[in-house]
Formats: structure tokens, C-alpha cells, sequence
């Protein structure tokens, strides 16, 4: 038997300020709320001091923006799915964003230790007027250390219901997947960032995050692209073959992104640099 842990996130809006409340069950809680660029969003810090995940064990995360907050959520460190005996070990965030809310989802890295059996869920609901930034970023295994993903295998979800959905399984042993030049053509990071919002988007606005993420200060050796697949999402996928290189790139559109979307200044936690 795993453990099972649950984390509620509710920020609202306290005349212009966003505050952030937490209940936590379990190991995964918030390390402290911040305010680094002015009272109207909130950062928060999550941490999970055991970290990372076995077999059976299994965290949920119910996060909630009031209308008009804004909040950013990331963590100190990389998440990691370690070797199974045979019960998957699972993470699931549903997160839903009022009128006129933000939430940036910005967590580090998730391994995927060789034996593990993963399953990485992310479900964002946004109102009319709400708009998220949100990645997730993929390591299988730990080739660097003399350690490659060779076994096992790892689901990754993400979605907005009714506007898109990204579900895709990772099984170790599928080489053509996992090795041919029209999977990962031996890269071992995968990373997706995404802009998302409850309105349609116009087009001007579309291109302009769309040609952000086109940027020709792209590293050449990083397979990308960028497509919008309807009038509320941008996305940007990118192979590595390090974390190092994907998120700076990921930091780098973020940044852009934040400017043309929200008028703000990238603002990177101070968590990330520690």
C-alpha cells in the first residue's frame, strides 16, 4: 500500500492583492507564499519533502483561482517516479480559473526512474476570461548517471476539457517510439508549454505568441515547434537530450509570453536559483 496525499490551493482576490490559502493531507504542502513583483500575484512554493513517488502511492492536487487573482505555483526541485513492484504511482492536479483569473502551472522537471510506472495528470479549467501558463517537463531516466530508462513506462495527460487534450503513453520498450527519427530520435527530455484561455483568442494575439515561440534565438540542436490547435491554446514542444537546455527554453518563451499576453515582465522565482 502507498500513501495517499492531498493538497488544496484557493487564491482570491483581497482588494489588490491575491492571497493564497492551503490544507494539506499528507507530505506534499506549500513552503511559503511570496509576493516578489507586487501584491497582485501570488507565488507559491510547493514542496515534497520525500521526493518523489513509489508504486501505489498517489497526490492530488485541487487548485482553485478566484476571479481577478493571479497566482504562480512552482517547486524547488525536480519530481521523481521511482521503480514500481507493480501498482503505478500517480500525480493529478486539477486546477480551475475564474473570470478574468491567471494561474501559471511551473513546476521543475519530472525523472522517470527506469522501473517506474507513472501516471502524470493535469486538467485546467478556465472561465470566460481566465487565462493560464502552464509546462510540464519529461525526463526518462538518468543517462547522464549510467542510469537509462529501460523499463517501465509513463502516462502523461494534460487537458482542457472540450478544447485539448494531450494523452500519451511512454513504455520503455518501445524503441521505434522512444529512438526513431519520427518519435524522440534518441532524445531522452520532452517538454510542453502551453498558453490557454476560457475566451477566444484573436488572431493577432494568437500570431504574436506563436512567432514568441518561433524565435530564432532557438538553440538549433533542440527539435521544436509551435502550432495553435484552436482559438483558445498555443502550444510549443520540444525535445532534449538534457533538462538544462529545455528549461532555459521553456524560461525563455515563458518570458516572452508573460510580456505579450499579460503585459508583465518575466518574474522568475527566486526558488530557482537557490
Amino acid at each position: 500500500m502507498g500513501w495517499h496525499g492531498h493538497l488544496q490551493l484557493h487564491y482570491r482576490r483581497d482588494g489588490e492583492r491575491t492571497v493564497g490559502d492551503d490544507r494539506h493531507h499528507g507530505p506534499l504542502r506549500v513552503l511559503k507564499a511570496l509576493h516578489p513583483e507586487g501584491p497582485a500575484v501570488c507565488h507559491h512554493v510547493l514542496v515534497h519533502p520525500p521526493g518523489g513517488f513509489v508504486g501505489g502511492d498517489r497526490l492530488d492536487v485541487d487548485l482553485h483561482v478566484d476571479a481577478g487573482a493571479h497566482a504562480l505555483v512552482t517547486t524547488p526541485g525536480a519530481n521523481r517516479f521511482y521503480r514500481s513492484a507493480g501498482d503505478a504511482a500517480v500525480q493529478q492536479v486539477h486546477a480551475e480559473v475564474g473570470a478574468g483569473g491567471r494561474l501559471e502551472w511551473l513546476p521543475l522537471e519530472t525523472i522517470a526512474y527506469s522501473g517506474c510506472l507513472a501516471e502524470n495528470r493535469l486538467i485546467v479549467t478556465l472561465a470566460d476570461g481566465a487565462e493560464a501558463i502552464g509546462w510540464d517537463l519529461l525526463a526518462l531516466g538518468l543517462p547522464a548517471a549510467g542510469e537509462p530508462f529501460e523499463r517501465g513506462c509513463v502516462l502523461q495527460h494534460l487537458e482542457l476539457p472540450g478544447r485539448w487534450l494531450e494523452r500519451g503513453r511512454v513504455a520503455a520498450d518501445d524503441r521505434t517510439l522512444l529512438d526513431g527519427s519520427l518519435g524522440f530520435a534518441g532524445h531522452r527530455v520532452l517538454a510542453t508549454l502551453w498558453f490557454a484561455a476560457g475566451s477566444p483568442v484573436d488572431a493577432a494575439r494568437r500570431d504574436a505568441l506563436l512567432a514568441a515561440a518561433r524565435f530564432d534565438e532557438a538553440p538549433a540542436a533542440l527539435p521544436q515547434g509551435a502550432t495553435a490547435p484552436n482559438d483558445r491554446v498555443v502550444v510549443l514542444r520540444l525535445l532534449a537530450p538534457r533538462v538544462e537546455p529545455a528549461l532555459q527554453r521553456l524560461r525563455q518563451v515563458w518570458g516572452a509570453w508573460r510580456r505579450l499576453a499579460w503585459g508583465r515582465a518575466p518574474h522568475l522565482p527566486r526558488v530557482w536559483r537557490t
